[in-house]
């Protein structure tokens, strides 16, 4: 992970936030993966939405496992809290960072080998559990660290730059979240800008488990005709269910918006996503028909984009288990110690 700080000279004119904040103040350090990877588009992502929602640096925290992916937090946010854990376990530590401190933004990065293998075990408790936070998946099919080794998200009959062929079934990371219970989950494509940045900064404010699975070509090891994951595929496969536009409720809503159906999307801080319907009306509510579309476009060799899933009904852990208000680390001794007759209380509970 490069540590390498960037100039701090910047133009005196630079656009700012409502923090009073310009979007180097939402920077890293100099990227190290290679030029063209789909991964320093997430993280320029990252930067835009953060920065457009002026939210406070160091009240967000940013957790990574290992690969190239769990590389992307030192490129943003250098002012956030970070931890880089171990290889597959990071919703380990999420876990436990979120339960010790409720009060921030958890943005967790991870790679498809992270999460889909080594990792898949923690990632399917994370979901279930319903974590609040936003998990992002750099998904390119491959294991760049290691010199391209097919992962196990690798679509059936994809093929690396030295010509192996997966010749398995793909582990759909975003099926697999529905499934297991996340209650927003989305696709998109490093490329794609426009779809990319509302999608991130709607996870951020969604009160639950928010998943992104991201197809981010790798340009060293998977970028051939024959990948799934690779640019060309992904132009020409690249189907949007819904086009969605992130309005923040403390603003004035002037956007504008092509003809056609839509619908708003409340979340839970009273922002609002405008979802865009297409010809084949489709509702991201309905968990069923996400599944169907997912799979029925998967079967064509398309890749279905856009909001997937959403459901504002469901209870984050929090709620589940009445967890402390407080952060522990603001916890007095009063709050530890509450004295022997509320022991006793909490004793007669369990006879």
């Amino acid at each position: 992970m490069s540590y390498i700080s960037k100039p701090k000279f910047q133009h005196p004119q630079l656009e700012t936030n409502e923090l009073g904040l310009t979007r180097r103040d939402y920077e890293g350090s100099f990227t190290t993966l290679c030029a063209g990877c789909g991964h320093d588009s997430i993280s320029a992502a990252i930067i835009q939405a953060t920065a457009e929602m002026s939210l406070q640096p160091h009240r967000v925290a940013k957790i990574s496992g290992i690969g190239c992916s769990s590389k992307i937090p030192a490129y943003f946010l250098s002012k956030s809290h970070s931890f880089n854990s171990v290889h597959g376990r990071m919703p380990s530590v999420a876990t436990g960072a979120n339960l010790a401190n409720k009060e921030l933004h958890y943005l967790g990065i991870s790679g498809d080998g992270d999460s889909a293998s080594i990792g898949l075990g923690q990632f399917c408790h994370i979901v279930r559990r319903r974590i609040n936070m936003l998990y992002i998946i750099a998904n390119n099919g491959t294991y760049g660290l290691t010199k391209g080794q097919l992962s196990a998200t690798a679509d059936l009959g994809s093929k690396t730059k030295f010509g192996e062929e997966s010749r398995f079934d793909n582990i759909d990371m975003a099926t697999l979240a529905i499934e297991l219970g996340a209650s927003f989950v989305a696709r998109s494509f490093s490329g794609d800008k426009k779809q990319l940045i509302p999608l991130i900064q709607a996870g951020l404010t969604h009160k639950g488990f928010a998943f992104i699975d991201i197809v981010s070509p790798c340009v060293t090891f998977n970028n051939t005709d024959a990948s799934a994951q690779g640019y060309k595929n992904t132009w020409e496969n690249y189907v949007s269910l819904s086009e969605i536009d992130f309005v923040p409720m403390r603003e004035e809503i002037t956007t504008s918006y092509d003809a056609g159906k839509e619908k708003e999307i409340t979340l839970h801080d009273g922002s609002v996503i405008r979802l865009h319907k297409t010809g084949m009306n489709y509702d991201p509510y309905d968990k069923e028909n996400a599944l169907h579309h997912i799979n029925q476009h998967k079967k064509h060799g398309k890749i279905a984009t856009g909001l997937l899933y959403i459901n504002q009904s469901t209870s984050d852990y929090h709620e589940l288990q009445d967890t402390a208000d407080k952060p522990f680390n603001t916890l007095t001794q009063h709050d530890l110690c509450p004295g022997s007759e509320v022991m006793s209380d909490i004793n007669d509970t369990f006879r």
